[in-house]
């Protein structure tokens, strides 16, 4: 049986690499509430009991090792980070295909997906040896394709590849993405009650470190672009991070995108539960998008539009370099031959007719057109014309 109090948790993260010392307490409160739910609520089978029992030992001991970091190099906090560009949207608009063709221009800085689950080295990381994290990421990949190999055809899964930024959330514990593993009614219900703000800080902190990171190791680019769903929900706390953002946001029916978001994440809920409930898993993930769209419709509103620049799903897959046009001609950038055609090559080796077809219907999550039109009625009334 896992071990789920928090003292066993840290104890077992203290042990890695022998650290002590978390800075704030930021995370404790929250971590305390997960792992009240991971053991009381999720009704987690071995596999997720061992493997999410150990995502919160990694997260801690991350933060331990970030700590030891800025205590070594303390320039770190002084990194700046200028007109980040974030990609947002509701999941399965297209952000992905984006974000990753628009990683492709060198003139961009991106966070790679072992560096979002891992984003801090070893204490004695050599820039130009073997980093650990690569390895184990691309282990931890691997087994998820193995217990689940339908994820392949739902999301294109690299662990070298540029990714979302929400597990850089995760490491304060402020973000949805454990819910993306288990279902956790208590857990959910509290961190949305609370205010992130002190996540964003550690995510804007955890960007800094990797573009120190990314420097050390020879890398050198003029600006991030960054991509997270999840930044609908606290696109206010974007901006009080990032007064400068420029943000891309990308529009597609909900009733396209809430039921492929549910079959994306019920093909993870099977693999750490026995008991995932699909209809359960919709409705969660249905509520919580329309909440967080609402929000983001508020913002904007509050804003201007000048801020944002508004793209069509369709109009991306049916031409994507021309609408990445618009996204460097909104940051002004210019879109050179030499980013068009690194663009280019990336896409060609990435086809989405080269992964396995994504099946499923309304019905199996508890879905109905006339549900979904209604939770989304002021969105697709401002961004939906049928």
């Amino acid at each position: 049986m896992a071990e789920w109090s928090p003292d066993a948790v840290v104890r077992d993260a203290c042990a890695v690499d022998g650290l002590s010392d978390f800075g704030d307490e930021s995370h404790r409160e929250p971590m305390e509430k997960l792992l009240w739910s991971l053991q009381h609520e999720a009704q987690l089978n071995s596999i997720g009991e061992t493997v999410l029992r150990q995502r919160v030992v990694d997260i801690l001991a991350t933060r331990l090792r970030v700590q030891e970091y800025l205590r070594r190099y303390p320039e770190i906090r002084e990194e700046e980070i200028v007109d980040p560009l974030v990609i947002v949207g509701l999941p399965r608009t297209g952000t992905t295909m984006l974000h990753r063709t628009i990683a492709a221009d060198h003139r961009m800085y991106s966070p790679l997906w072992f560096e979002t689950r891992f984003p801090c080295p070893a204490l004695d990381w050599d820039p130009a040896g073997v980093d650990q994290r690569v390895v184990d990421g691309k282990a931890e990949m691997q087994a998820m394709l193995d217990a689940n190999p339908d994820l392949l055809s739902v999301h294109p899964m690299d662990a070298m590849g540029p990714d979302e930024d929400i597990m850089l959330l995760e490491q304060s514990f402020y973000s949805f993405n454990i819910q993306a593993f288990a279902n956790l009614p208590s857990f959910d219900a509290w961190i949305e009650a609370q205010d992130h703000t002190v996540g964003y800080e550690y995510w804007k902190l955890l960007l800094q470190f990797l573009q120190w990171q990314k420097k050390r190791a020879g890398y050198s680019a003029e600006r991030w672009t960054l991509k997270a769903p999840h930044h609908l929900h606290y696109m206010d706390l974007v901006f009080k991070m990032f007064p400068d953002a420029r943000v891309v946001q990308t529009h597609r029916d909900p009733l396209d995108t809430i039921p492929s978001l549910s079959s994306m994440t019920f093909a993870l809920w099977v693999i750490y539960s026995d008991r995932a409930d699909p209809v359960l898993l919709g409705e969660t993930w249905a509520r919580k998008f329309s909440r967080g769209m609402n929000h983001t419709m508020d913002v904007r509103e509050q804003m201007g539009g000048d801020r944002f620049l508004d793209l069509w799903f369709r109009d991306t897959v049916r031409q994507p370099l021309q609408e990445i046009q618009k996204i460097y001609d909104f940051v002004g950038m210019d879109f050179t031959q030499e980013a068009r055609q690194e663009m280019e090559q990336w896409q060609d080796f990435n086809k989405r007719e080269l992964r396995p077809s994504h099946d499923y219907t309304l019905e199996q999550f508890g879905f109905t057109e006339a549900g979904l039109k209604d939770r989304y009625s002021s969105y697709r009334e401002k961004f939906i014309h049928e």
